[in-house]
Order: C-alpha cells, then sequence, then structure tokens
C-alpha cells in the first residue's frame, strides 16, 4: 500500500485531485456526482480518480451503481501515516 500510496498521489499527473477526493471521503461518504461539485472537477475526471483508487485498494464502494458512495478503505486507513506524509509534500 505504500508504494500504491506514492504513486498514486506524489508520483503521477492528478496526485493532487486524488489526495483532494480522499480528504472529502475522510470528512464523510460522498459519489462520483457530489465529489465532482464539491472539487469543482469534471465528473470525468473524478470516475477517473476514483477508479485508480479503487484498483489501488485505497477506496471502496457501497451502494447501487448509480447513486454509489465511496469509503477509504480499512487497508488505507492502516497506512493513513504514509498519506499524512506524502501530502505534507505537495
Amino acid at each position: 500500500m505504500e508504494k500504491a500510496l506514492w504513486y498514486l498521489i506524489a508520483g503521477s499527473h492528478g496526485g493532487e485531485n486524488r489526495a483532494r477526493i480522499v480528504r472529502l471521503l475522510d470528512e464523510r461518504p460522498r459519489n462520483a456526482n457530489r465529489l465532482a461539485d464539491d472539487l469543482d472537477v469534471d465528473y470525468n475526471t473524478v470516475r477517473h480518480h476514483l477508479d485508480k483508487l479503487t484498483d489501488h485498494d485505497v477506496v471502496e464502494t457501497g451502494g447501487d451503481e448509480y447513486g454509489k458512495l465511496y469509503f477509504p478503505t480499512d487497508r488505507f486507513e492502516r497506512n493513513r501515516e504514509t498519506f499524512e506524509e506524502i501530502t505534507r509534500h505537495l
């Protein structure tokens, strides 16, 4: 997970938006549409980042396809300190 977080947040284009998504999901679960609105980012951009975060087990979903909500995973929570370290350098 540590390598995945470094890659997703610090090592690739879009890392800042991914960190912003994770921060918002820390506050409360949201769907992709709400995230796009809250971040003032295009919906398709948010979907792309959510797909990457889901593929690397940083976030997971719950609910039906249309309104599914995203949450940080337990695995991410166990590696939160790494995320905090990475985002201090952004």
